[in-house]
């Protein structure tokens, strides 16, 4: 169940959180669809975000999985203790005031780098009227990786990952490659753009 994991992925190395998290795993009945992808770069959309209890479940899979990623957080969650914790599991505080910054630092970011998994919530929202934003498919295009679709879906209980998609620069192509995947996949609560159109 928890052999998905490229040789390559960097890990966190620590034994007391993997079995902490696969404990939770097996307790709350959550399981693995799909494998991660062994590419050296790629920026993991997860979606629907409809919930606090996503980011309870993506640190249950990162401790699980015991992999090293980064992920974008709003900044408000990086203050105090709590706020130095999130940073050491991969958190990078977000200013929603000043998204213009976001995409070029991420772009710059995995240019820097020679490996690097960038996970994030595209729709930036739980409310359930908002739909997705354009950010995570600019960051992909302006660095040149692909993008995994991942969710967690809570009808099933599963933890998934599904196509890495190679952006195209067509932001609205891609953009509805991106929302048809992700129509049926059903979070803790249904949002609005997963309605038939």
């Amino acid at each position: 169940m928890f052999d998905i994991v490229p040789a390559s992925y960097a890990r966190r190395g620590s034994t007391l959180n993997r079995a902490i998290g696969r404990m939770l795993m097996r307790l709350s009945g959550w399981q693995f669809e799909g494998v991660l992808p062994d590419v050296p770069k790629v920026v993991i959309a997860v979606a629907p975000h409809t919930t606090n209890w996503d980011f309870v479940i993506g640190v249950m899979v990162l401790w699980a999985l015991d992999i090293r990623i980064s992920f974008l957080g709003k900044h408000t969650l990086f203050r105090g203790v709590f706020g130095k914790w999130i940073r050491s599991i991969g958190g990078i505080p977000v200013h929603r005031d000043s998204t213009h910054g976001v995409v070029g630092d991420a772009v710059q970011a995995f240019s820097q780098a020679d490996r690097m998994v960038l996970a994030l919530a595209p729709e930036g929202t739980r409310q359930l009227d908002k739909g997705f934003k354009m950010g995570f498919l600019h960051i992909a295009h302006g660095a040149n990786v692909p993008v995994l679709l991942a969710y967690f879906d809570f009808s099933r209980k599963v933890i998934g990952f599904g196509p890495l998609l190679p952006t195209t620069g067509d932001v609205t192509h891609d953009m509805k490659f991106v929302l048809n995947f992700y129509r049926p996949i059903r979070g803790k609560y249904r949002k609005a753009w997963q309605q038939e159109s």
